[in-house]
């Protein structure tokens, strides 16, 4: 039972705990859905913003016959790019090059910006269709200034999306690059590039592109100023295609395994947003509160069970104790009241038996002493082994000590270890005390020389056979008179014995052949020895 209520409230514990934690999983799952389109949404407003201010510019520099410097400076200004928008590197013109105009456009480069500066990669004859070098980038930074002059058709990535963006006539992404302006670092980067058209005698002719470049971990970074993760990770990816390439990543303490996907698009690049869960696979702090409330419980229900069901078990154990102990009480109490009748209609029987034989007061009270000693003997037996079985030899010992010294007679006893019940030893207690008794008087140890021999030996069926044999005492006459003893043994000890006594008075000795059954301590026990 106490492992029973153990293991029940263990599993309501359980339960609840699952219980705690599925609602956790589904709030945290909400907690990311809402930051993923909240994160997403953020990324989406400063690329639309600023592919307006692309547009804008692009408008812009379609009506000037030259874009110089100042104009675009000026442009840059009063857009406050630099410190309204984060999320971008900053704003750029490449003008279109023709390949045959690689050194002049070398030569504008260097007058504007120093010797230091120059159009690269350096095209080769015949290699480039077109040029399209960074001519301007504000803001003006060291970090800007490193992509100055490099031709970005040159590379493939940035090649592709001028194409689309030339083709689109729109804002267009390119895909994950490294930006010149990283020098040895290697953070992904992406760039949009808006084409600026010049409509001239019904011609329009590709003057340009004004761009923004754009440092993926920086732009990520700056929408999450406006979303609070809440400890939870965010993944940038491009997804061209089906592609998904890893553009900047902010990882989370945890290490979640739920996780929210968000798509989105960014001048028509498909991008995906990727949220991870705070949380690990640990339990929550409610659910290890309540499981470990719910094992204190059950383990103290448990304690409380088990001593409750210990005190009840020995609650039964004293009632079965007493309860046995009055059945004890009650049969000894039976047994007590059934030998005490036994034993004082012994006596009566005695005590008749001797009157009707003796002739003198004396006689009488000799006769009628020496007869209850002889009970009293073998009660004191009886008595030390708690009413269980006496051995024959115990009882033989105790009915002869009177003559075994101080008498010219020898007594001789052998036989096998007999246990006898107590009934059965009391009446072959009073048999050889009158045997005894006759022989002292009139028999073999009467005088000098004569000799009682007491043998016993066990039947095959159950009986202990004693045999007493006497020798060497007086010739037995043949005609003398019947005693008590001769009473008392056939008819008193003969009957209590439930065999016949066969009693012979031959001319060189009384024998008496006793038959006492011996029994189990099981039919007589009052209770089992411990």
């Amino acid at each position: 039972m106490p492992l029973v209520i153990f293991l029940l409230v263990l599993a309501i514990t359980i339960l609840g705990v699952f219980s705690i934690e599925r609602g956790e999983r589904q709030r945290d799952q909400a907690m990311m859905g809402r930051t993923a389109l909240a994160l997403s949404s953020a990324l989406e407003r400063r690329a639309s913003v600023n592919s307006s201010y692309l547009r804008a510019g692009a408008a812009l520099f379609s009506m000037q016959n030259g874009v110089s410097v100042g104009i675009f400076r000026r442009f840059v200004s009063e857009m406050r790019f630099d410190s309204d928008y984060r999320g971008a590197e900053g704003l750029g013109w490449a003008p279109v090059v023709e390949p045959g105009q690689a050194a002049a456009f070398d030569q504008q480069l260097q007058a504007l910006y120093g010797t230091d500066i120059n159009l690269h990669p350096a095209p080769g004859s015949g290699s480039r269709t077109k040029i399209v070098p960074v001519f301007y980038l504000e803001p003006e930074t060291a970090r800007n200034r490193r992509a100055l002059g490099f031709d970005m058709y040159s590379e493939s990535v940035r090649r592709a999306a001028i194409d689309a963006a030339e083709e689109g006539q729109r804002p267009t992404a390119s895909g994950p690059i490294t930006l010149v302006q990283e020098g040895s670092a290697t953070d992904a980067g992406f760039i949009v590039y808006m084409p600026v058209f010049s409509s001239a005698g019904g011609r329009t002719t590709l003057k340009g592109f004004i761009y923004s470049p754009y440092n993926a971990p920086g732009f990520l970074a700056s929408a999450t100023e406006q979303v609070d993760l809440n400890g939870m990770g965010a993944a940038l990816y491009d997804d061209n295609r089906g592609k998904r390439r890893l553009l900047a990543e902010i990882a989370g303490p945890g290490k979640g395994e739920a996780r929210v996907i968000q798509h989105f698009s960014i001048a028509y690049r498909p991008m995906t947003l990727v949220i991870t869960s705070s949380r690990d696979g640990s339990l929550s702090l409610l659910s290890m509160i309540t499981l470990l409330f719910g094992l204190a419980v059950a383990s103290l229900l448990m304690i409380v069970s088990r001593l409750l069901t210990q005190q009840a078990l020995e609650d039964q154990r004293a009632l079965d104790w007493f309860a046995e102990q009055n059945s004890i009480r009650n049969s000894l109490t039976r047994e007590l009241n059934h030998r005490v009748k036994n034993t004082l209609a012994n006596v009566l029987s005695i005590a008749t038996l001797t009157r009707r034989r003796a002739t003198t007061l004396d006689e009488y009270a000799d006769g009628l002493d020496g007869r209850i000693r002889a009970l009293s003997a073998t009660h004191d037996l009886l008595t030390q082994s708690e009413w269980g079985t006496t051995p024959v030899a115990a009882v033989a010992r105790a009915e002869l000590a009177p003559y075994a010294q101080g008498m010219d007679g020898t007594l001789e006893t052998s036989g096998p270890d007999v246990e006898l019940a107590p009934n059965d030893a009391l009446s072959l207690g009073l048999a050889l005390h009158e045997l005894a008794t006759n022989a002292s008087k009139y028999g073999a140890l009467s005088q000098a020389g004569g000799k009682v021999s007491i043998t016993w030996e066990t039947t095959e069926d159950g009986l202990a056979r004693i045999d007493w044999v006497e020798s060497g005492g007086p010739s037995v006459p043949r005609e003398r008179s019947r005693g008590f003893g001769t009473d008392l043994i056939e008819k008193i000890v003969a009957h209590e014995l439930r065999h016949p006594v066969n009693l012979v008075f031959a001319p060189e000795g009384v024998r008496c052949t006793l038959l006492v059954p011996v029994r189990q301590p099981s039919q007589f026990a009052i209770r089992a020895r411990s």
